[in-house]
């Protein structure tokens, strides 16, 4: 599954840790998306919520980027690089 980032951001606060925010596309899915990623310490034990970005889209296209998430280390853990280099 190809992916093309849009946009990363990261904020810190001492009651939620740190909080990301990715905006990405994928190829051949018509609406792009956002990743939420959550970590009390910014290493490790990451969770995440994905929704669509701008407006709803395929239930079954956001599935699939769901089930990519939950299968690969490495499809996730880009997400998690991209809002650490932000």
């Amino acid at each position: 599954m190809k992916v093309h980032i849009l946009g990363a951001k990261m904020t810190h606060a001492e009651d939620t840790g740190f909080v990301g925010h990715v905006q990405f596309e994928v190829e051949n899915h018509k609406r792009p998306y956002e990743i939420t990623l959550q970590s009390s310490d910014g290493k490790r034990d990451w969770s995440y919520a994905l929704n669509f970005l701008n407006e709803p889209g395929s239930e079954e296209e956001i599935q699939a980027v769901d089930e990519q998430l939950e299968e690969s280390d490495a499809f996730f853990e880009q997400f998690v690089t991209a809002v650490k280099q932000a």
